[in-house]
């Protein structure tokens, strides 16, 4: 399916040591921020307490939400937990507090509005859990990128595989890079999204990929800066439908998803965003200049004439 099709390739690699040079600098600033203002985590991550507290009837997330805010708590999550009744509750570590004290002050606030809210469950949670979440998101984010590597090498090249794992961790920094700069909150769900972006981006770069695959087997006399040129504006529509589609669903949950899905958004957009120019600017141009040719993806001897398009006039033509 295509809303359009350009019929003259657009000399995106004539413009490529320009993007890089912007991609890397935008990288370093991202990985400065990281360095010096650091993650913003939230509560999962750094301990807190955890509170359960059930209504008679649908809770108002907002307003508790209000409620907690207003008695000085900063980073509070509020969400219904299993039903629309049950809502949990996190309350970041106060210096001189105690778990009991803080669920108290909570519980003493919500049954002035609704006397019938009983707490369920009140638990101190510390920072050696937030630790081992921290481990087990690294974890996680190394094997899907150890994943995403040995498929592009086995797929394609190992040419390849190195250009898509630079662009995936240029968006990945990024968007950390975003996080650590407007010391936006940090959460699981963020690192979810990461890890959605890792996927996402990587899938836009094998479209690429494989375009490139198949104009270097129709097109044996282009260049491969002319190849890559042309495999990117053939798939421009098909970005164009794919990425606009996503971006819609997520504009969703960012305007209308509540403080919950806010930062998980907000993620996903900015990696989408990203993920676009990595793909076409840093992938497909590392590619390049690691000096990818035809014998890289097709074994010689292996063309036929049934390779070759029609209307190519170098059609034919020995390799």
């Amino acid at each position: 399916m295509e809303f359009f099709k350009i019929h003259k390739d657009i000399p995106f690699m004539r413009h490529a040591l320009t993007f890089n040079i912007i991609s890397f600098a935008t990288f370093l600033l991202a990985v400065f921020f990281l360095f010096s203002r650091g993650l913003h985590l939230s509560v999962e991550f750094t301990g807190g307490t955890v509170m359960e507290v059930a209504y008679t009837q649908a809770a108002d997330v907002g307003q508790v939400r209000n409620t907690v805010a207003a008695l000085g708590f900063s980073d509070v999550q509020v969400q219904t937990f299993g039903t629309s009744s049950d809502v949990m509750i996190r309350l970041p570590a106060q210096e001189g507090v105690s778990t009991a004290q803080q669920s108290a002050s909570v519980l003493a606030a919500l049954t002035a509005q609704d006397p019938a809210v009983v707490m369920k469950r009140s638990e101190f949670v510390g920072p050696q859990v937030g630790r081992e979440l921290a481990e087990d998101g690294l974890k996680a984010l190394g094997m899907v990128i150890v994943g995403i590597m040995i498929y592009l090498a086995i797929r394609f090249e190992w040419k390849y595989a190195v250009a898509a794992i630079v662009a995936n961790l240029h968006d990945v920094i990024i968007i950390l890079g975003f996080f650590a700069y407007f010391q936006w909150e940090f959460s699981l769900a963020v690192l979810a999204a990461v890890l959605a972006v890792l996927g996402y981006s990587v899938n836009e770069s094998v479209v690429i990929f494989d375009r490139i695959r198949e104009n270097f087997r129709r097109f044996r006399k282009m260049q491969p800066t002319e190849i890559i040129d042309s495999a990117i504006t053939s798939t421009i529509s098909r970005t164009i439908i794919t990425h606009a589609s996503t971006q819609m669903m997520v504009l969703s949950m960012l305007l209308f998803g509540g403080p919950t899905l806010h930062y998980f958004a907000l993620a996903l957009t900015i990696g989408i965003l990203f993920g676009i120019y990595s793909s076409v600017f840093v992938a497909a141009a590392i590619a390049m200049w690691l000096g990818i040719k035809r014998e890289d993806l097709i074994q010689p001897g292996t063309g036929s004439k049934k390779d070759e398009d029609p209307n190519d006039p170098n059609a034919g033509a020995s390799v």
